[in-house]
């Protein structure tokens, strides 16, 4: 199952729609013959690709697999009856399928007179599956939000120099993470500062993530952006869609309700997002929508970069979040720390409120 995992974990954000799915065949006296995963949507499930690669060695024999084979007929057979019709006797898996419209292999299995293990190295699994998971539970894209900053806190210094805080190590990582998601995010703020580009560099392979920018109004947005070129799909997330008259007819337009404090819906946002097929979001929007998604309880993972750099002074990684006291702080649980070159990459998921005294 380790294994399983490993190889679903290694296609994060390739599936989408689909989740993405490891799996491992055992002959029938326990030793491991193929392995394969799911590799991109439309393409044959992790089971299917695993059975083909044993052949005849899987009669008999048990399948691993992280998610809960599927029972239904999609653009690919269900992979229940596939396993059945292999010969394998034995399915363990890791996280149930919990959607209406796959769920129920374990059953058939089952009734088959299959053995049929749940539960297996299961959070192990949910992490390798995130994306998917959480989108088709809450119905709305997982939020990764990352930032860079220097030790003390800051996102640049006083005169607003950003350039570059992180060493190229962790520079090349932050572009592997935008890789994996189907989208990236930045406030209008940001594309009148920085004029990014969100692509791929660094030499980072793969599909381009959708780039999209959520304001208020469009008004004072650059026509000659290079956010609005045609390397990848661009969305506008906006509450005055007559406001982006003059952008190019290439960049989606989508209106979104206003808040009480005049910005821009972020639930309605991301459900937005979701609606369109985007189930991983990575947040590189400066302080102000940050706080935002974490005042809203959006925020799902965290990922900071931080520099050993000192400036005492300066626009902070963070706007103010609504925490007036350090009873509602936002505790972390962290996850992992990696040096990145001089630099240290810390991944954390938001957790509970830090302990009172």
């Amino acid at each position: 199952m380790r294994r399983a995992v490993e190889l679903a974990g290694s296609n994060l954000g390739a599936t989408t729609p689909n989740p993405t799915v490891g799996c491992v065949i055992l002959d029938r006296s326990g030793v491991p013959v193929a392995e394969g995963r799911h590799e991109f949507a439309g393409g044959p499930h992790a089971e299917a690709v695993a059975l083909r690669r044993a052949g005849s060695s899987a009669f008999g024999g048990t399948a691993v697999v992280t998610l809960e084979p599927c029972a239904h007929v999609g653009r690919t057979g269900p992979c229940a009856h596939a396993l059945r019709a292999a010969g394998i006797r034995r399915v363990v898996y890791a996280v149930a399928d919990p959607t209406p419209i796959a769920s129920g292999g374990a059953d058939y299995l089952r009734a088959a007179g299959l053995s049929v293990v749940g539960g297996v190295l299961e959070t192990k699994a949910r992490r390798a599956n995130r994306f998917w998971l959480h989108a088709v539970a809450k119905q709305r894209p997982y939020l990764t939000w990352k930032f860079g900053g220097t030790l003390d806190g800051r996102a640049a210094a006083v005169d607003g120099t950003s350039r570059w805080i992180t060493g190229v190590e962790a520079r090349r990582d932050a572009h592997e993470l935008r890789a994996v998601h189907d989208a990236v995010l930045v406030g209008s703020g940001t594309v009148r500062a920085d004029d990014p580009h969100l692509g791929l560099r660094h030499g980072v392979r793969g599909t381009p993530p959708a780039r999209v920018v959520l304001a208020g109004s469009a008004a004072d947005l650059p026509a000659d952006a290079r956010i609005w070129d045609e390397s990848a799909p661009t969305l506008l997330l906006l509450t005055d869609a007559a406001s982006a008259a003059h952008l190019p007819e290439r960049v989606h337009r989508i209106a979104v309700p206003a808040t009480a404090e005049s910005g821009a819906d972020v639930s309605r946002a991301l459900e937005e997002l979701y609606a369109r097929g985007i189930h991983s979001v990575l947040v590189e929007g400066g302080p102000r929508i940050a706080a935002a998604l974490l005042r809203a309880g959006l925020v799902d993972e965290i990922v900071g970069y931080v520099a050993p750099l000192l400036l005492g002074a300066g626009p902070s990684v963070l706007a103010d979040a609504g925490i007036a006291t350090l009873a509602d702080g936002v505790r972390l649980d962290v996850l992992e720390t990696k040096p990145m070159g001089q630099d240290l990459r810390i991944t954390a998921l938001p957790g509970r409120a830090a302990p009172s005294q």
